[in-house]
């Protein structure tokens, strides 16, 4: 599904984003042409981003992450953040966890609170509750995590409305 058109010319910014996406991986993802007309909604995404794992547990991060891209079914994310799950963060077990239970109920509690808090986000935060709240801080999440995964969420949200849309996302 692509409704609009990718560019007869890139801008400068954008075949200097597509170098800087080749330096940094080697390659050129496919998700780079979906920011074909606005290179700089890229750059500012990718800093976003960015900052929410820096300031995170990076594993959490996953797990939101997956959970997100589960919820707004983004097959593309949810492969991807599964890959870095396993190989980044060396576990497999909540990979084959999540494979047992979609929904994150095979993860230990802990997981489950942020897989479960992570997908309410996505699917309607406005109707997140002082109870999940409560939930995580009993596994052990401050403020600022509780936060942090808030944010992964939606930046999470953002990326796979973007690429799942399909705008200029393969190359011509």
């Amino acid at each position: 599904m692509v409704f609009l058109r990718r560019p007869d010319e890139p801008t400068d910014g954008f075949a200097q984003y597509l170098d800087e996406e080749q330096a940094t991986r080697g390659f050129v993802p496919n998700y780079a042409y979906c920011f074909a007309d606005r290179p700089d909604v890229a750059v500012a995404w990718k800093a976003l981003n960015r900052t929410i794992v820096a300031g995170m547990d990076r594993r959490t991060y996953e797990l939101a992450s997956i959970a997100v891209a589960r919820a707004r079914r983004s097959t593309y994310c949810t492969t991807a953040h599964s890959k870095f799950l396993r190989d980044i963060c060396d576990d497999p077990d909540a990979l084959a966890a999540i494979e047992t239970d979609p929904d994150g109920g095979a993860l230990p509690a802990r997981d489950q609170a942020v897989y479960r808090f992570a997908r309410a986000v996505a699917t309607d935060a406005s109707a997140v509750t002082q109870a999940q709240i409560d939930g995580l801080r009993a596994q052990g999440f401050s403020d600022g995590d509780i936060a942090g995964i808030a944010y992964a969420a939606a930046a999470r949200m953002f990326f796979t409305a973007v690429r799942t849309t399909g705008i200029f996302c393969r190359p011509s």
